[in-house]
């Protein structure tokens, strides 16, 4: 047995299924191939017993601590655990003190696995990063916010970042028919034999969301409450009742929904920024961000093209005032069908984007003259407002005279 692992060969009846049905082996894991399938770099690297520092990124359930596991099992290491919703420096200190003396004393490495590594503050992966440039630990790290953003830069560069994906649905169905058959560790042992349709098993994986443990444990609560040992669609949704979305307003996956609303509204389909704006608000997004979203949409991808898409979006806007959720969430689906369906124009974009960059990388100059009110009489010496041309004198008060400063005399922004 393992240091820091639990002897797996004896099966806990008490422990939940989803923890009983662990995978122990890579063979095991699933969805996953394409980065455990014989010949690839962390494959051949666990069977050589070269484990280079690594950070697991993936959504919940898709087998980062399983995979942890199964690679304490898979090199010749001493296996440390911690998370870091509940360790501190003290904790982390404590543990590279003992593989120091480990390895002082027996050769032998530790792999230190730090659950949720994003969790931890600047100063606690401070700590880390010296023991795991001198090799004191090797360190896998699990996080499901995207490393880039969450781990020290020092640190990320001192790992190979592996992402784990969501399971797809066949794969979340193999899974829990594993789990209704085997009589160790699973439903196979029952004394009334726990049976479920392939329907119910795909509604399961459905609902899942691609999330492992959601759906063993799902099963687990059917598999109770199911009398006669059937689980029927019925008895399915009565142990369900509302669905998990996955989402979290702070994390990535916020963002990545929020620019695939943007660009279903840019791209004019109705359908994929209704599907996108229905994500963000069924999971409780701050619905005044989506309504600033779909303002910025208006001026950004339509703009002069249809004006009155500023109006509908600012009316979408009061309507979340006035109505508060969920009532006004037809009024931001009104407003992102009408961006959608709106003629598209980046031309004021592209506009206010030259003005911008003109305006910081070139000659502030002054104002014109000829533009200018002259309020007092030695304005009027000065020549303010010389020679100005009054539009309403002219035909559709259109009229030729220069409005910019002398450096950006003839400059064109507007291109409709």
């Amino acid at each position: 047995m393992l240091p820091g692992l639990a002897d797996d060969e004896m099966v806990d009846p008490g422990q939940p299924l989803a923890a009983r049905m662990r995978p122990r082996t890579l063979d095991e894991i699933l969805g996953q191939e394409h980065i455990l399938a014989r010949g690839r770099a962390l494959r051949v690297a666990l069977e050589r017993d070269r484990l280079p520092s690594i950070i697991l990124w993936g959504p919940p359930g898709s087998g980062k601590t399983t995979l942890a596991r199964v690679i304490a099992r898979s090199v010749r290491s001493s296996f440390v655990s911690l998370s870091a919703v509940s360790a501190g420096v003290a904790d982390l200190r404590r543990s590279v003190g003992d593989a120091r003396k480990l390895r002082a004393a027996t050769g032998r490495r530790t792999v230190l696995f730090i659950d949720e590594i994003h969790r931890f503050n600047k100063a606690q992966q401070d700590a880390i990063l010296p023991h795991v440039e001198t090799g004191t630990v090797t360190l896998i790290g699990a996080t499901t916010e995207n490393p880039s953003f969450e781990v020290n830069a020092a640190l990320l560069s001192r790992c190979r970042v592996y992402v784990l994906r969501a399971l797809a649905d066949e794969q979340i169905v193999t899974l829990l028919h594993r789990a209704l058959t085997d009589t160790e560790r699973g439903l196979g042992g029952h004394e009334a034999a726990i049976r479920a349709q392939e329907e119910v098993l795909r509604r399961l994986a459905a609902y899942a969301n691609g999330d492992a443990r959601i759906a063993l444990t799902a099963l687990e609560l059917a598999s109770d409450a199911a009398l006669d040992g059937q689980i029927t669609l019925e008895l399915l949704a009565d142990v369900l009742q509302h669905r998990g979305l996955l989402y979290d307003k702070g994390g990535e996956e916020h963002y990545n929904i929020i620019s695939a609303l943007h660009k279903s509204v840019r791209d004019s389909d109705p359908d994929g920024s209704l599907y996108w704006l229905g994500r963000m608000v069924e999971a409780g997004d701050d619905p005044l961000y989506v309504a600033r979203r779909l303002v910025r949409m208006a001026t950004e991808d339509i703009g002069m093209a249809d004006p009155q898409a500023l109006v509908m979006a600012m009316a979408a806007q009061q309507a979340v005032h006035f109505l508060g959720m969920p009532e006004a969430n037809l009024a931001l689906a009104q407003a992102t069908v009408y961006l959608a369906l709106a003629p598209k124009s980046n031309a004021l974009y592209r506009a206010y984007g030259a003005v911008r960059e003109d305006v910081r990388n070139t000659r502030n100059d002054p104002v014109p003259p000829h533009l200018r009110n002259a309020v007092t009489g030695l304005m009027k010496d000065l020549g303010y407002g010389a020679g100005y041309k009054y539009a309403h004198d002219y035909a559709d008060a259109k009229v030729e005279q220069e409005h910019l400063p002398e450096s950006l005399r003839g400059r064109t922004y507007w291109e409709p």
